[in-house]
């Protein structure tokens, strides 16, 4: 301790860990007097420098480092699955939709692509009464016209439950609702006809015992496997083992420890390649993909996330061909999202602004919508609440609510909310940006369901985007 820096870090709940300057306490971090000499650096904000060091930090950093060498891969092409900001001069006119109240966002929100959740809040919080109301009346007519039964498809298949139960590899981290919608999603890939169960649990004379690496297991024919937003890639270890999946592609732009990997490159005639990178990826040009079908899968690929995968996975030159653009892109075999973090979506990104335009909703709207979803994680969801209210009765309850006497700014109407009513709304909005996703699968050709995987007390993150391509049926 002597020899450490004496400044407390109270997210680590320790003393930071380098070495202090020499006749000082502190390191050249958290040297008192200097923080007002250090400056972000702007390459990794995560940590800073002093000002006078910028200009050779900036040639030293570790992450430039890294993104050179990123940049230099043939898979990288930048913002390639970024989408557009300006989509929305081109699919809403004027003579369609008339300037809603709710453009205060543009006066609160600054021009740039990434509308943070508090300027969301705050615009929100600057409309009047009759602004705020006649939005939330526009989004309960938007989700009465659009709502389609979506149906609850809790599926644990008998692969994952034989897994479930040896709990194969007992080094593994097991936490029980993480495997439990991990085995959910493969469930609806073989329920949905993309996903082929074993040949040793189809023949039951077979000898071969679940999660061997007997060569039997490539009968199967098995597709390669592109995880998006992997992170420790434990949903992909359950679909090797289960599946006898033979060539994996974890797709992760953040590093992680504790990863699945070391344990699936120990696997018999396993191929596993991990890529650091997100937006930027041209999964096209992937070399040791290329001719191979593939399954795109994701557990809760957060926000924007889900959007860019689905651009990168039909890229939008083929939208014009929908159907027979499938034909050029005949490797993709099927796919199976589970969203997340719908409040971090943002316009430029999202995949579907023609849905939206059809709709009359707007850019700044949109951002409302986003916002609102936030709600719905915010209840207690011990007794399952997405399946056990009216969602149609509190929606209307909301409008009583809104009307209360001495109720006169949106900020007390939200405060004075009852948390099932705001976790409702919450569901609708989250809803009609997914429901926008699933058509935009639908427009492409492709035969596409929205289903909830896993009920809201495992997880109130629960829907699931499933998509498979004729060709390979």
């Amino acid at each position: 301790m002597d020899r450490r820096c004496k400044f407390w870090l109270p997210k680590k709940n320790r003393f930071c860990a380098n070495a202090p300057l020499q006749e000082s306490e502190f390191c050249g971090n958290h040297k008192p007097g200097w923080e007002q000499l250090r400056i972000p650096c702007p390459i990794d904000p995560s940590h800073s420098i002093l000002r006078e060091n910028l200009d050779a930090h900036v040639k030293r950093c570790p992450l430039q480092k890294q993104v050179h060498q990123l940049q230099m891969q043939p898979f990288y092409k930048k913002g390639v699955n970024g989408g557009r900001d300006e989509d929305s001069s081109e699919l809403i006119t004027s003579d369609k939709v008339e300037e809603h109240p709710s453009s205060k966002f543009t006066k609160s929100c600054s021009e740039s692509s990434d509308i943070s959740s508090e300027m969301k809040r705050n615009a929100i919080y600057k409309m009047s009464v009759p602004e705020f109301t006649e939005l939330l009346t526009k989004i309960k007519s938007i989700h009465t016209s659009i709502t389609s039964s979506m149906q609850d498809s809790y599926a644990i298949p008998e692969a994952c439950s034989i897994w479930i139960k040896t709990q194969v590899d007992r080094k593994l981290p097991f936490q029980e609702k993480h495997i439990l919608q991990q085995a959910s999603i493969l469930g609806n890939l073989e329920a949905f006809g993309i996903l082929q169960r074993p040949m040793d649990l189809i023949d039951p004379e077979s000898e071969v015992h679940l999660c061997s690496d007997d060569s039997s297991r490539d009968k199967i024919g098995s597709p390669a496997v592109v995880e998006f937003g992997a992170g420790r890639g434990y949903l992909t270890h359950m679909l090797v083992d289960c599946y006898g999946i033979k060539k994996v592609f974890l797709v992760e732009r953040k590093s992680y420890k504790l990863k699945a990997d070391r344990s699936l490159r120990q696997k018999e005639r396993m191929t596993i390649e991990r890529l650091r990178i997100d937006k930027d990826l041209n999964l096209n040009a992937i070399a040791s993909l290329s001719g191979i079908p593939y399954l795109a899968i994701g557990k809760h690929l957060c926000g924007p996330a889900t959007d860019l995968t689905l651009r990168c996975c039909l890229p939008e030159q083929y939208s014009q061909s929908k159907v027979s653009g499938l034909s050029i892109n005949c490797n993709l075999k099927g796919i199976a999202l589970a969203t997340c973090c719908h409040h971090l979506c943002q316009w430029k990104h999202y995949i579907n602004k023609r849905f939206l335009s059809s709709l009359a909703i707007t850019k700044e709207e949109f951002h409302a919508i986003t916002w609102f979803t936030s709600w719905a994680v915010d209840a207690d969801h011990g007794s399952n609440l997405s399946e056990s209210v009216d969602w149609g009765l509190h929606l209307c309850d909301i409008k009583v609510n809104e009307s209360g006497v001495g109720v006169n700014r949106v900020e007390e109407i939200v405060r004075n909310m009852k948390a099932v009513d705001r976790a409702v709304l919450g569901f609708v909005c989250k809803e009609i940006i997914d429901v926008g996703r699933l058509m935009w699968l639908k427009d492409y050709g492709l035969e596409a369901q929205l289903v909830k995987y896993v009920p809201s007390n495992i997880s109130p993150e629960n829907h699931l985007m499933l998509a498979k391509c004729s060709n390979h049926l």
